[in-house]
């Protein structure tokens, strides 16, 4: 395994957009793997995390009493990726060498990666996990925060309702369930597929206390979380954030496609240059 943890790596702390959708089509490029627009849906979401909200002492990945960041919809992962980049957590022979035999980083979320808290890829099962670290923060009496980030088309998994009644019955207010609301599965429009209905409607009628906001606006992203954690409410906290799925691109976005097409020498050029020229 190849080093991680930042040794000899160059810290940034930007997260900005433009430069994490990059790190994202070059692991894609190198890699010639998938997931690029559930990827490109989560960005801002991920940027507003790192940047503003998870706590890491010394900026240690493992760091004892840390928030957790569960990654439920584990084929967003490249986006994580490019977060742990910037942190210094990898190193860019990761992006260079991603997806590759031999190479560390898979295509879906595991825990064996520090920065990746759960192993997920099979929908649902990483929140539940996630109530069940904010339980156990609560019963160590501790003042760690747990976040988990689900897709709207893993809202069709039965654990997400289960953990959802568990996490109200108990006041987890520690724990925090984000919604990339962005109206696709794999399979098509979560309308065609299975029917969610208003998502804020089902999980305030769950005990949440729930926000909905444009999830690419990085500062009304910031102000919900804020205003949740503020709260003096004993509720667990919610945010539905409307996403576009593959954002950035053009010929990506709203575009079912990009969650399994790979990337040619024409599409990566391309690409690369709508990020490059969007604002940060």
């Amino acid at each position: 395994m190849k080093s991680f943890l930042g040794l000899g790596f160059k810290l940034h702390t930007q997260y900005k957009p433009a430069h994490l959708r990059k790190t994202v089509l070059d692991m894609a490029w190198h890699g010639k793997t998938v997931h690029i627009g559930c990827a490109f849906s989560i960005i801002e979401l991920l940027a507003v995390l790192h940047r503003s909200f998870l706590r890491y002492t010394d900026n240690n990945p493992l760091a004892e009493g840390r928030d957790y960041l569960v990654l439920s919809k584990g084929h967003g992962v490249m986006a994580q990726y490019a977060c742990m980049l910037e942190r210094g957590w990898i190193g860019p022979e990761h992006v260079t060498g991603y997806f590759a035999d031999g190479s560390d980083l898979k295509g879906l979320s595991d825990s064996r990666i520090p920065g990746l808290e759960v192993t997920s890829g099979s929908l649902g099962h990483g929140f539940s996990v996630g109530v069940g670290m904010a339980m156990g923060a609560k019963l160590k009496n501790t003042d760690q925060k747990v976040y988990a980030l689900v897709g709207d088309g893993e809202i069709n998994e039965g654990p997400i309702w289960e953990g959802a009644l568990f996490a109200a019955h108990h006041q987890l207010n520690n724990f925090m369930l984000i919604v990339d609301e962005n109206g696709f599965q794999a399979m098509g429009t979560t309308q065609e597929v299975l029917a969610l209905g208003s998502i804020a409607d089902k999980l305030t009628a769950f005990g949440f206390e729930t926000r909905t906001i444009d999830g690419h606006d990085e500062v009304n992203i910031e102000q919900a979380v804020r205003e949740l954690w503020a709260s003096d409410s004993t509720q667990p906290k919610a945010i539905v954030a409307k996403t576009v799925k593959g954002k950035g691109v053009s010929f990506m976005e709203h575009n079912n496609m990009w969650h399994y097409t790979r990337l040619n020498e024409d599409t990566y050029a391309q690409a690369c240059a709508e990020v490059a020229g969007a604002q940060p």
